[in-house]
């Protein structure tokens, strides 16, 4: 067994608050190598494996799919492509039940093997990658549906694009591993460190040639051993192998940064944000195999241990398959089994079945007996005692958020900082009162959530009703406008139109002068002071002096009603 000499002097090491020294149980699952889990005869992907948004499925009931063929499609950048971990047939797409700490079902892709384990059409190996794109990279990172395998499922792609104007200086490969019982990292590095470290390259690359810092607990000589010899074989500089003191929660991405760099990250926000982006070791040896190898995220290594169980070991099992079948490969249960957990004592959660697949990011199956995980009986009144801050790693104050989580005062909680929370169960752990603190926190967290949804789907219905009322005023004003171009084109055509028939119509035309001769002249003996006389009741010789005045006064009209007179007379 090779193990590094102490040539290099120690790095310095730094420590964070709080943190709890638990019996690692890990030597129960590490006695045997790793081994294939048989092939399933059927497993069950649901489409949302990770954080964000869940796939969209392109296959359909009855189609025949081969292993690596993309079966999802990821929705957005915040997402993650799934593909079928073997050939067969699709034989169902519904609610089945899966590993989640609610027990409720999801959509999932049922497929049923036809034994053939037969690979589809594959990209290209991308060899050169030094000379590659980075956005080609990238992408094909992203479509081989690769997240973190430590357990927080974030896709990748995105972590390894942390913006323009973002310089990175150190990739931490989180290998600590500091949760008891889990021993697959250990065993995927003991494996395929040759793998991991070519990953590690992929990465660095992206970032910039950032400088390397893979954190492994003290617990793990063979892993340091294993890493440290790839490292010297292969002569890579500026990647280094760090043995880290074991003490829980050591793994949390914030601890592990403080505890390798002395850098603390701000609250609300990443490690981008201090030029350090943070990845699982299983998760270097996925994007090794998506580049080099052109194979998607397709299985992972499982830990099988606890009590519960005959002949603990690790597993490379396909992502969806059922829990029991691989219990089953490891000599089945015992009777000491009590409780199922997907994930460790600390931070697991129990299934209701073991009929559940197994996803991405399932790391353990914990078949636990009654001493392993005992019940805490009921929970009592806090004493405040302070034990549960005294070990908290990320120094909050648990027993405030506990009151005001408990009385759903969902402020509050997030003024003392509820989303910094990691939900390690340190302080759930050591809590006298048996409180169980980390569910509240949960609680309040997604309580938190469901209202900032609700305020989003609100703000999004005003805005939705605000453009609605413009929309509607827009359109009453473009009729209005319509309605008074209508109505002055049709009075130009009425004005026309009489005009025209009015110039057609000789008579008509005859008429209207003589009418206006007769405004005229009213008008005009208007303006002279002349009022007409009524010669109706006028004997003939006073109507001939009123005819005769009215010559004299130039009236051309009555001076011929003058002499037709006097013709008369005589």
């Amino acid at each position: 067994m090779y193990y590094p000499s102490q040539k290099k002097p120690a790095r310095r090491l730094y420590k964070f608050p709080g943190g709890l020294h638990l019996p690692d149980n890990k030597a129960q699952s590490t006695k045997t190598p790793a081994v294939k889990a048989a092939l399933p005869k059927r497993v069950v992907l649901p489409i949302q494996q990770h954080i964000g948004a869940p796939a969209q499925a392109l296959v359909k009931v009855g189609d025949r799919v081969l292993k690596g063929e993309l079966i999802a499609n990821p929705q957005g950048k915040i997402s993650a492509s799934m593909h079928a971990p073997s050939s067969g047939v699709v034989s169902g797409i519904g609610e089945h039940p899966v590993a989640h700490p609610s027990g409720l079902p999801a959509l999932c892709i049922v497929i049923e093997t036809d034994g053939k384990d037969e690979w589809g059409e594959l990209p290209p190996a991308i060899d050169d990658y030094q000379n590659c794109e980075p956005e080609l990279l990238l992408e094909r990172i992203r479509a081989s549906g690769i997240v973190g395998m430590g357990g927080a499922s974030f896709p990748t792609s995105v972590k390894l694009e942390p913006g323009k104007g973002r310089r990175i200086d150190t990739l931490i490969i989180n290998a600590a591993e500091c949760e008891p019982y889990i021993t697959c990292d250990d065993m995927l590095m003991r494996d395929r460190s040759r793998e991991i470290l070519a990953g590690i390259a992929i990465m660095r690359h992206l970032l910039g040639d950032a400088s390397c810092l893979i954190g492994i607990e003290e617990n793990k000589p063979e892993a340091i051993a294993a890493m440290t010899l790839a490292i010297a074989e292969q002569g890579i500089e500026s990647t280094e192998v760090v043995a880290i003191p074991t003490l829980y929660p050591s793994g949390g991405e914030r601890q592990l940064i403080r505890v390798l760099t002395g850098k603390e990250v701000p609250s609300g926000e990443l490690p981008a944000s201090i030029g350090i982006v943070c990845n699982n070791v299983g998760t270097a040896a996925a994007v090794a195999d998506a580049v080099l190898h052109g194979r998607p995220l397709i299985s992972r290594y499982i830990t099988i241990t606890g009590e519960g169980v005959a002949k603990p070991r690790n597993l490379e099992a396909l992502i969806g398959t059922r829990s029991g079948e691989l219990i089953e490969q490891a000599g089945g249960y015992t009777g000491k089994a009590e409780r199922l957990i997907m994930g460790g004592p600390m931070m697991g959660f129990t299934l209701h079945s073991d009929k559940v697949p197994i996803v991405k990011a399932s790391n353990c199956l914990l078949a636990a007996s009654a001493r392993e995980a005992p019940d805490p009986g009921p929970a009592t009144a806090c004493i405040r005692c302070g034990m549960c801050a005294e070990v908290c790693p990320v120094s909050l104050l648990p027993q405030q958020m506990y009151w005001y989580a408990r009385a759903k005062d969902l402020e509050k909680t997030q003024e003392y900082n509820l989303f910094d929370c990691i939900e390690c169960g340190c302080c759930s752990h050591v809590c006298p009162a048996h409180i169980p603190l980390v569910q509240y926190f949960r609680f309040a967290k997604n309580e938190s959530w469901d209202q900032e949804r609700e305020k989003k789907r609100a703000e999004l219905a005003r805005q939705r009703h605000e453009a609605k009322l413009a929309r509607v005023a827009r359109m009453e004003a473009e009729k209005r406008a319509r309605a008074q171009k209508k109505k002055a084109a049709l009075a130009k055509s009425a004005s026309a139109k009489k005009g025209s028939s009015t110039a057609s119509d000789p008579k008509k035309a005859a008429i209207e002068a003589a009418l206006k001769r007769a405004a005229e002249k009213k008008a005009r003996l208007a303006t002279e002071g002349v009022k007409p006389q009524n010669t109706d009741n006028l004997t003939d010789a006073q109507r001939r002096q009123v005819q005769q005045a009215d010559a004299r006064r130039g009236n051309p009209a009555d001076g011929d009603s003058q002499q037709a007179s006097e013709r008369q007379d005589s």
